[in-house]
């Protein structure tokens, strides 16, 4: 972007300064900002008409793409009718039909859905119920959480803890007591180029033997992790890994976690990560693609036994002393009870699987172009890792960032890492062009 286009922009705007922006270098954006104004389909558009292929699905949520007409339409006819509708002792239709139809989709076992509005309020919400859940079987010392390295649960205080990138905790210093960290399975040495899920690393889930032997399984009430750690640079599990992990937990009564926020909603090829991986947790945390992006809303996923543990003493009794002024919020309600209709009715996640494999090709092909060192994929998420610039860390990544978005692709970086998840709606076409633009960037063109 020239810097007439630059400062015509700025002459149209808001002034930029007084909005704090989040996960973002604020003094360098304002200096050389990148505005989108609106979006449809694959595409999202600036204020001087640039069109860039959304190659990250806003991030990582807009699924169906963006704009869906249907999404639209459910979002607006909602607000019409019914704005908002207090969350505690009232309900409204739409969070109840919302309700069945996500765990009629959901695995087996996985019965109940409690609302929030974001990846991180899920996680939250989902630790509270695991303590909650020992508390009230009589096992109230089950209060120690294993995470895993380079795991991403949200910004919460409980997500940050549990999760293991570095830059995510180290401002804020000590988080919740009690937490401990799982190996994370990245390992370039063993797992470079794989396609899916690597053959190597499955032994990494024994740690959790050696990690519940130093805590002892009585005070542990809860594994979580990413199924595909999505964040650290789309991190694949190894074959079998996640079986592991279930098969431990279940030995020692200690409840498993999948955060599903990223890989929920067609985005490795199915329903879930735990449908395609056919490993079933206790609870699932969910987010992005619920409603599509369009507005926000989480959920957190639970077996019948959770549930019904926590329906005791007398039957008007709060159960659950948790929950969000906008918990099930009708406009979200809506917008989710829409998603769901496009994602099945347009068969979304058999789309996603059915591309795969040409997605996978393309990512592929990049093997041995300048700075590559990694491709890894499964459904449509896939990831490119780069040599780092000596002693300029992130650099090289951002470089190629700047150069897809000058060239009409948005892509997303992590480190030295970009990550790929494009809507399920893209084409054979857009692919070619997501790699091609990735190929010049490489080679410096």
């Amino acid at each position: 972007m020239d810097e007439n286009t630059v400062r015509q922009m700025r002459t149209e705007l808001p002034d930029l300064q007084p909005y704090w922006m989040p996960f973002t270098g604020n003094r360098f954006f304002k200096q050389h900002p990148r505005i989108i104004n609106r979006a449809q389909g694959m595409y999202c558009y600036t204020p001087d008409g640039h069109r860039l292929l959304d190659m990250v699905a806003g991030l990582w949520c807009s699924n169906a793409g963006h704009c869906h007409p249907k999404i639209v339409e459910a979002i607006q006819s909602q607000a019409e009718t019914l704005d908002y509708s207090m969350a505690f002792q009232l309900g409204h239709p739409k969070v109840f039909e919302l309700a069945n139809k996500l765990t009629g989709i959901a695995p087996e076992d996985i019965d109940y859905a409690f609302f929030v509005n974001s990846g991180s309020e899920s996680v939250d919400t989902a630790l509270k119920m695991a303590l909650g859940y020992h508390r009230i079987r009589g096992q109230g010392e089950r209060t120690r959480f294993i995470g895993r390295e380079k795991g991403y649960h949200g910004v919460g205080f409980g997500g940050i803890s549990v999760g293991g990138i570095s830059p995510n905790r180290k401002m804020f210093g000590a988080m919740l007591p009690g937490v401990d960290h799982l190996p994370h399975t990245h390992n370039l040495e063993h797992n470079a180029y794989t396609r899916g899920l690597p053959e190597w690393g499955l032994h990494l889930a024994d740690e959790l033997e050696n990690i519940i032997a130093l805590h002892d399984a009585s005070t542990i009430a809860a594994v979580i992790v990413e199924p595909v750690a999505g964040s650290a640079g789309v991190i694949i599990p190894p074959k079998g890994y996640l079986k592991r992990l279930r098969d431990i937990c279940d030995k020692y009564g200690i409840l498993l976690i999948f955060d599903e926020v990223i890989c929920g909603f067609g985005r490795v090829g199915d329903t879930f990560a735990s449908s395609r991986f056919e490993v079933t947790p206790d609870l699932m945390t969910t987010a992005k693609g619920l409603t599509s992006g369009t507005v926000p809303m989480g959920a957190v996923l639970a077996k019948s036994d959770i549930y019904d543990t926590f329906m005791t003493g007398p039957e008007g009794a709060i159960e659950f002393f948790h929950g969000y002024t906008y918990s099930g919020h009708p406009l979200a309600a809506a917008a989710g009870c829409a998603a769901l209709d496009v994602y099945s009715g347009e068969g979304l996640y058999q789309r996603a699987r059915s591309l795969e494999g040409y997605f996978e090709d393309g990512l592929h092909s990049l093997k041995g172009e300048p700075n590559v060192i990694d491709v890894r994929n499964i459904g449509l998420i896939g990831a490119v890792e780069l040599q780092p610039i000596e002693g300029q860390p992130t650099a090289r990544a951002m470089q190629v960032f700047r150069y897809c978005y000058d060239n009409g692709v948005i892509v997303r970086t992590t480190g030295d890492t970009l990550a790929f998840s494009p809507p399920l709606i893209i084409e054979k076409e857009q692919i070619d062009t997501l790699v091609e633009t990735l190929r010049n960037a490489l080679r410096g063109k």
